[in-house]
């Protein structure tokens, strides 16, 4: 599997963060670190660095004589992560709108049609990487780079809950779409108090979803 990188570290912290902390079945479980190596291409020494790494952003617990473990993320964690998550994210339509150039109301309702024509056929991480993505433009937009990559340090925990939320409720991928389009349209109305209400409610909805497991 081919991923970029300047390090072999710094691949197998790409692919540990992006494919295997957001999948739910990993959750209280020591991740493998020869599967790693293997499937990165890679000896085990830059895994065992890329776990630091991960170590030091709270992803995983490094365990005496086991190795890397994957908690569950608990109640409060979920709770305080959908309030980060509010925060910038209502900041970010506020400045965005504020803005010459405005929200990216183009660009974010591509990546709806994109989850829409998959939302019957396509697997949950798929759709899920959709979502990060549709929410990560509008703070991107916002041009903070410090909120930006506190953000972004919120992703791998953002598609892990999000496939969670999925898992738990029939109806969510078109609740989601639904509440992305919400978001779109209190962007594209240039109404930011509308926008706010929007990002809020959609990001209640999940963690309401979440905290009932």
């Amino acid at each position: 599997m081919q991923l970029s990188g300047d390090s072999g570290r710094d691949r197998a912290y790409q692919y540990l963060r992006g494919t295997v902390l957001s999948d739910p079945a990993v959750s209280g479980t020591f991740i493998n670190e020869q599967a790693v190596a293997t499937e990165v291409g890679i000896s085990r020494t830059p895994v065992r660095e890329a776990l630091l790494m991960l170590a030091a952003e709270d992803l995983v617990q490094l365990v005496p004589h086991r190795g890397a473990f994957v908690a569950p993320v608990p109640g409060r964690e979920i709770a305080e992560m959908m309030q980060a998550r509010g925060v910038i994210e209502s900041w970010a339509a506020t400045t965005c709108l504020a803005s010459p150039d405005g929200a990216p109301v183009d660009a974010m309702s591509a990546v709806l049609g994109q989850q829409r024509a998959i939302v019957e056929a396509g697997d949950a991480k798929e759709f899920i990487e959709l979502d990060s993505q549709f929410h990560a433009l509008l703070v991107e937009a916002a041009g903070n780079t410090v909120l930006g990559r506190l953000y972004d340090s919120l992703r791998a925990r953002h598609v892990l809950l999000g496939v969670v939320a999925l898992q738990r409720s029939a109806t969510r991928r078109q609740d989601v779409l639904t509440e992305h389009q919400a978001i779109v349209d209190g962007l594209a109305s240039g109404d930011a108090i509308e926008a706010e209400k929007a990002i809020l409610r959609h990001l209640d909805t999940t963690g309401s979803i979440l905290m009932q497991g």
